[in-house]
C-alpha cells in the first residue's frame, strides 16, 4: 500500500509517499481502508522533533473509512471514524476495534474526519479541563483554527461570552461567524490590554490557549482571581517550566496541559466524547468548516500550509481511490 512513511523528524519536505507493507490485523484489531485522514497540529510536532517519534513511523491519528477485515460488532463495510490511532496517512490502517466509531448514516467519511478529533478536543477543554457555565467569559487563541471555530460554537451553545483572537480581519469574520462576542486583532492590537478593557479590568474566567509559548503570560495575565488557564497546544512553541509562586500571584490560578490521549484512553471515555460530538452534529451546534482537501501524495503541502497560519477550519488528506474521485468532483 502507499503511505507517507517518516524516516526523519524535519520540514514539511520529509513527508514522501512510499510504498510500505499492508498492515496484518493482530488479535482484537480490524482492518480498515482509510477515506480520509485528518490533519493535526499534533502531526506536526511528531514530523518536527518537538514530540520525538521512533522511525520509521507513519504519521497521523486521525481519519475515517470503511472496515475491510472486521469481527462480528463490525462486520466489513461499516462506516468507521477514529480519532486516537497511529499511522493514519496510509491506504490502509490495522485498529483496535474498540478505538472505532461507527458512523451513523447522516454523518460523511469526510465530515467525520473533519470533526472527531478537534471537536472531542473542545468536547473535553469545555467540560472536563473547565467545566464552561452560563456567564462565564471566555478568551479563545487561535479563534479561527479547526479548534477555535468548533470551540467558540460549543461555548456559545453553553452561555458563555467569547473573546477570540487571530490574526486577520479575514479570520475575524469568521470567528464572528462561529459566534465570538469580541474578537482581538493581535497582530495589531495587544490582546492584554483589549481583554482586560472588554471585561472592565475583572479578568476572564478561562483561556483556552494552543499557541504557547508567545501567549501563555499574556493568557495567565487576563485570568480573574481563581481562573484557569488550559494550555492544550504550543504552536508558537514549548513553554517553559511555571514557577508555581506566579500563578500564587496572579490570583491562585489553575493551570493545565491537557492531552487527548488520556481522555479517550478506554473504550468507555471514548464512546461517551464521541457519542457527545456526534449529537452535537446531529443538533446543528457544530458546524464545520473544511479548508481544504489534498490528495495523500500532497501531505508535504498540507503541512505547510497548516504552518503558515493561512489556513482557517480543517484540512484534511484524501487517501482512498473513492475519496480522492470526490475530490477530482470537487
Amino acid at each position: 500500500m502507499q503511505a507517507i512513511q517518516l524516516l526523519s523528524q524535519g520540514g514539511p519536505e520529509v513527508l514522501e509517499v512510499r510504498d510500505v507493507p499492508m498492515p496484518v490485523p493482530k488479535q482484537e484489531e480490524v482492518l480498515v481502508r482509510v477515506d480520509y485522514a485528518g490533519i493535526n497540529y499534533a502531526d506536526v510536532y511528531q514530523r518536527n522533533g518537538q514530540n520525538p517519534a521512533s522511525l520509521p513511523c507513519i504519521p497521523g491519528a486521525e481519519g475515517a473509512g470503511i472496515v475491510v477485515e472486521g469481527n462480528a460488532e463490525l462486520p466489513p463495510g461499516t462506516r468507521v471514524a477514529w480519532l486516537s490511532q497511529a499511522g493514519s496517512y496510509a491506504e490502509y490502517l490495522a485498529i483496535p476495534a474498540w478505538k472505532l466509531i461507527v458512523l451513523p448514516a447522516e454523518i460523511s467519511a469526510k465530515e467525520a474526519a473533519a470533526a472527531m478529533l478537534q471537536a472531542v478536543t473542545v468536547q473535553y477543554l469545555c467540560e472536563t479541563s473547565y467545566g464552561v457555565q452560563p456567564g462565564d467569559t471566555v478568551l479563545v487563541h487561535a479563534g479561527a483554527g479547526g479548534v477555535g471555530l468548533l470551540l467558540t460554537q460549543v461555548l456559545k451553545h453553553k452561555g458563555a461570552t467569547v473573546i477570540s483572537t487571530v490574526s486577520s480581519t479575514g479570520k475575524a469574520e469568521l470567528a464572528r461567524a462561529a459566534g465570538a462576542d469580541h474578537v482581538i486583532l493581535y497582530t495589531e492590537t495587544d490582546f492584554i490590554t483589549a481583554t482586560r478593557d472588554l471585561t472592565q479590568q475583572k479578568g476572564v474566567h478561562v483561556v483556552y490557549d494552543s499557541v504557547g509559548l508567545n501567549t501563555y503570560l499574556g493568557s495567565m495575565a487576563v485570568l480573574r482571581p481563581l481562573g484557569s488557564l488550559v494550555l492544550f497546544g504550543q504552536s508558537s512553541g514549548n513553554v517553559p517550566p511555571i514557577d508555581p509562586m506566579h500563578l500564587c500571584r496572579q490570583g491562585s490560578l489553575f493551570f493545565t496541559r491537557p492531552t487527548l490521549a488520556h481522555h479517550v484512553a478506554d473504550a468507555e471515555d471514548l464512546k461517551y466524547r464521541s457519542q457527545r460530538v456526534l449529537g452535537w452534529l446531529r443538533e446543528g451546534i457544530l458546524r464545520l468548516r473544511i479548508h481544504q482537501v489534498y490528495p495523500l501524495q500532497q501531505a508535504a503541502q498540507a503541512h505547510a500550509d497548516l504552518e503558515s497560519r493561512q489556513t482557517t477550519g480543517k484540512l484534511l488528506l484524501a487517501v482512498s481511490a473513492d475519496a480522492k474521485a470526490g475530490l477530482a468532483g470537487d
